[in-house]
């Protein structure tokens, strides 16, 4: 389906690997031209190359802390240096990376994960706005996590910081809606990331299959999907290029699981 995303521009942060990396490859496939934001000069030069393959030859990574507003603000005045002050598409792919039981959690990590959660995803908003209100159709997308709805021990900071996305996300919907900038969110379930690959191959499972991955999950957290296998980045990039096209234009506000299936909704 074409998603109307020729030329449009895009910037995915955290779109170096990952959700966020297949999220900017849907971009491109349609023709959309893409940014991705992240902190790893390498990372960012293998997303922006196999971008430019897919059909976003003015690809472009920029390297940027997203716990330092000056290196944020930077990052984006020069996307508005490059796309002539508009922007049509913000998705928001950062996740803390702060993991223990609530008892193993110090102040510094509970800051830690506010900050690389929820308000790395404030600073870029913030930085975006000028841009995404001067162009002609705006949409945002933020990554929330399927954990602020099926809680694990091991996550509490993690999902606070998550759900500190979701509520600020429904928040700006509404602030939005007048701009008729929609902003929308994914929860994804649980999906073979690095992390999660690198976690089932620490408890002796292979990472790489889908449904030993599952199998896994449910053995150590008891949270297994309807679905009998984990979910693959390539699932989610779909979903995110959907709410942040044209074709999505009257959904705000949402927040969409997507996870194998579950008993929340």
């Amino acid at each position: 389906m074409d998603l109307g995303l020729r030329d449009a521009t895009a910037v995915v942060v955290g779109g170096g690997r990952g959700m966020g990396l297949a999220a900017a490859h849907c971009f491109a496939d349609d023709g959309a031209r893409v940014a991705v934001i992240g902190r790893t000069r390498q990372v960012l030069d293998d997303a922006v190359a196999q971008l430019r393959e897919r059909g976003s030859p003015d690809a472009v990574g920029l390297v940027a802390d997203c716990a330092d507003d000056t290196a944020v603000q930077q990052a984006f005045a020069e996307i508005a240096q490059r796309w002539g002050g508009e922007l049509n598409i913000l998705v928001n792919a950062v996740g803390p990376t702060v993991r223990g039981t609530f008892d193993e959690l110090s102040d510094a990590d509970w800051r830690q994960a506010v900050d690389e959660g929820a308000m790395g995803m404030v600073r870029c908003v913030r930085a975006a706005l000028p841009l995404l209100r001067a162009a002609g159709w705006a949409r945002i997308v933020n990554f929330s996590a399927h954990s602020t709805q099926r809680q694990s021990v091991i996550l509490p900071a993690y999902t606070a910081a998550k759900a500190m996305v979701t509520s600020i996300s429904k928040n700006l919907s509404l602030l939005l809606a007048a701009d008729e900038i929609m902003v929308n969110i994914v929860s994804p379930g649980s999906i073979a990331s690095e992390a999660l690959v690198g976690w089932a191959d620490s408890v002796g499972v292979d990472g790489n299959d889908p449904y030993a991955l599952m199998a896994a999950i449910d053995e150590h957290f008891g949270h297994p999907a309807h679905l009998p296998r984990a979910g693959l980045p390539t699932e989610i990039g779909p979903v995110v290029a959907f709410l942040a096209s044209r074709r999505n234009s009257y959904m705000t506000g949402a927040n969409i699981n997507v996870d194998g299936g579950s008993d929340f909704t």
